[in-house]
């Protein structure tokens, strides 16, 4: 049996099969500094509970994967120091090992399906990155996606990517990519990729339906739902690429590869808009928070 450690509010919910909502912990630990990465996990399980439902949010902690945090674990975390950055590939071991460690989109799936939670909720998935075709440089998220049947909520993948790549990655594996609401494929900051959504959606009801049929049919793996970033906290497409082209080029004048890339591309954006990325990114987090909670309320209704 897994080590799973349930919050009381989480096991509460599950036992009554009220909806609960999946959230990462690596926007905690590896996305912005203490408080205010406590303050802002509060406010995205706070738009959760708004919507009626219950917020998991997971890590490994103690040799326990903690399916919800209690206040006092999410203080502990928000401020532990050399906290490992756990996907598939690391989980185990760090469980194994009694070691800490925040959960990014892949590790999240898999406690969430191992909770027996079908809904998750993020900022940007990782995918295809430039230049993959020589590095082989492709986040662990995609075939997450492909093998893992979460829902999983997101504004699109994140424009530092090649999103094309991206994008056909996910039609390969065989990914339900569904833009809510619109047409277009978002990109993170921006409401729109330029790019066209292989499925369009307009009710947190209809995603569920089609998560619901995805089991009946057997077909293995989640769905990824795009959620654009609400139009007023919106950079613009045309404002941000020529931002992210210089970070990139920094990036490759400074040797910087692998998995230190997208920490320091995500610092220089941040540094280069004056904070207005950041700013941006939580505004998409929390209306991915309250887009899952409402799926998970329209898929406990059945």
């Amino acid at each position: 049996m897994a080590p799973l450690k349930f919050a009381p509010e989480v096991a509460a919910a599950l036992k009554a099969g009220a909806p609960v909502v999946a959230l990462e912990s690596t926007i905690i630990t590896h996305g912005m500094p203490w408080p205010q990465n406590v303050e802002t996990a509060r406010a995205v399980e706070a738009a959760v509970r708004a919507e009626g439902a219950v917020p998991a949010t997971m890590a490994v902690m103690g040799g326990h994967i903690h399916v919800g945090l209690t206040e006092a674990e999410l203080e502990t975390l928000g401020q532990a120091k050399n906290v490992a950055k756990l996907s598939r590939a690391d989980l185990a071991a760090c469980v194994a090992s009694g070691g800490t460690g925040a959960t990014t989109v892949a590790a999240t799936m898999i406690c969430a399906r191992l909770a027996g939670v079908h809904v998750f909720a993020t900022g940007g998935i990782g995918g295809v990155h430039r230049g993959a075709e020589t590095s082989f440089d492709i986040s662990a998220d995609l075939p997450e996606l492909a093998q893992t049947a979460v829902t999983v909520v997101a504004a699109g993948a994140k424009a530092i990517l090649d999103l094309p790549k991206t994008l056909e990655y996910l039609e390969t594996a065989g990914v339900p990519v569904i833009a809510y609401g619109q047409d277009d494929f978002p990109a993170f900051w921006s409401r729109s990729s330029g790019l066209k959504a292989p499925l369009r959606m307009d009710s947190a009801g209809a995603i569920a339906a089609a998560h619901r049929m995805r089991a009946t049919l057997g077909l293995p793996g989640g769905q990824l739902v795009a959620n654009p970033i609400p139009s007023e906290a919106e950079i613009a497409r045309a404002e941000i690429m020529p931002v992210i082209e210089t970070a990139l080029a920094e990036a490759a004048a400074r040797g910087i590869a692998a998995k230190a890339v997208t920490p320091f591309l995500l610092q220089r954006i941040f540094e280069l808009t004056e904070g207005r990325s950041l700013a941006s990114n939580i505004a998409l987090v929390l209306n991915n928070a309250r887009l899952g909670a409402r799926i998970a309320a329209a898929l406990v209704k059945g």
